[in-house]
Formats: structure tokens, C-alpha cells, sequence
């Protein structure tokens, strides 16, 4: 049982990889459907968010409409801003693959989102992936970004103890090296809030519950406020 609860923490960082590699995301284009109940009156123009990364963004076994991306946006919705997100995330995905996507799918929107909130990483971890490939993956899609003027909320991710410490130690310090180089907005960790409670993820111990995503959800949703800014001035 030691063990099990240990290793915890990596399996829900590694979450992504469990789905078929048939499944694909909902169209990059098409926005987060968000939950239902009362929502508060939203004012402004629409706020456009892509939410790029893998099955933890996908919604796997809770479906889209529970995804963490509908979920932020009902949040941020309820808050009043006229949040509309577009989930982009595919099961399954390597920070590589995320790459070679990413310009296509930007490509896609309707109009240039004015955030990106990038979560890419864990699958590199679940493959044994050399950090440094990660690192140079994200360096490149940030790079990306930056040459269109997208502002990027990154979603921070780490590696278990089994791993071993050197493997840790490289993989660790991506997110918060690239943040402070590229000079973007981080999550450390975005599983944070719930990577300890176990009755939060689904019954395969790796995917979040729809709570789960919720909580995750209210916990990262003051990062994306301030990572998107104040909405464009009125003409």
C-alpha cells in the first residue's frame, strides 16, 4: 500500500498516455462547452483562450463537457468575464507532437486566441524521453507563440522519485526555466490541489473526476486571470 500511494503522484503525472491513439480532440476551433447551472452576466467582448495540451485538457472518461477547460470557463464565466475556450487537447500527446500541431491548430482559430494555456510534458515523462528534448519541444512552441504575439499560461508538471534524482532534477526545472527565459506566466504544478487525494481521480487512478477538474479548475483560475489581462479597450 506504501508503494501504491507513493507512486501516485506519478501516475497522475503521467495521465495523459491512456487513451487510444485513435481519439482525437474536439475541432481546435470549437469552444469548451462549460457546465451547466446559473451563470453570472458577462460583460464585454469575448476573452478567446486555447487550451493546447493532452488528455488532461481532452476531458477523458468525464467527457467535454466536464473537461478542465469547460470547467474554467463556466468558472471564469461566472466571474463575469465573457470567457471562451477552445479545447485543444489531444489524448495521448508527447510535447513533440504538441509541436507539430501547434502551428496548425493556431492556424485554425477564428481569430488569434489572446491565451494560450500550453500543459505538454507528462507523456515525455511516461516514455523515459530525454528532459532536454522536452525542454527544446517547448522552447520551440513557445518560441511560436512569442513570433504572434500570444501571451502562454504554462502548466507545470514533475517527475516521481522513481525516476531517479537526475532524471528528476532535469525534468523538474523545464517549466520554471523556461518561464523566467521566455518570460511567460507558470503553474508549477498544476495538479496540485488534488494530486494527493485519490478519491478525485477516476477508477484507472490517473484521470481526474469531474470534481476533481473543477477543483483544479477554481485552483488555477486567479494564474489565467491574470495571465490574459485586461480585456481590449471599447472603440
Amino acid at each position: 500500500m506504501r508503494m501504491t500511494l507513493l507512486s501516485i503522484p506519478a501516475l497522475l503525472a503521467v495521465a495523459a498516455c491512456s487513451q487510444s491513439a485513435d481519439e482525437t480532440a474536439p475541432p481546435p476551433s470549437e469552444p469548451a462547452s462549460g457546465q451547466s447551472g446559473t451563470e453570472a452576466t458577462v460583460s464585454g467582448p469575448p476573452r478567446h483562450i486555447l487550451a493546447f495540451g493532452d488528455s488532461l485538457f481532452a476531458g477523458y472518461g468525464v467527457g467535454k463537457e466536464a473537461s478542465y477547460p469547460a470547467q474554467l470557463q463556466a468558472q471564469l464565466r461566472q466571474g463575469g468575464i465573457n470567457a471562451e475556450i477552445a479545447n485543444a487537447g489531444v489524448s495521448g500527446d508527447t510535447s513533440a507532437a504538441g509541436l507539430q500541431r501547434l502551428a496548425f491548430t493556431l492556424d485554425a482559430q477564428p481569430q488569434p486566441p489572446e491565451l494560450v494555456i500550453l500543459e505538454l510534458g507528462a507523456n515525455d515523462m511516461l516514455r523515459g524521453l530525454d528532459p532536454e528534448e522536452t525542454r527544446a519541444n517547448l522552447t520551440a512552441m513557445l518560441d511560436e507563440l512569442q513570433s504572434r504575439g500570444i501571451p502562454v499560461l504554462l502548466m507545470g508538471m514533475r517527475a516521481p522519485p522513481n525516476y531517479g534524482a537526475e532524471y528528476q532534477r532535469s525534468f523538474d526545472s523545464i517549466y520554471g526555466d523556461l518561464a523566467e527565459r521566455e518570460g511567460v506566466s507558470l503553474v508549477p504544478f498544476w495538479l496540485e490541489t488534488i494530486y494527493q487525494r485519490p478519491e478525485l481521480f477516476q477508477s484507472d487512478r490517473l484521470h481526474p473526476t469531474r470534481e476533481g477538474l473543477g477543483l483544479l479548475a477554481e485552483a488555477t483560475k486567479s494564474a489565467v486571470v491574470e495571465a490574459l489581462g485586461p480585456a481590449p479597450s471599447e472603440p
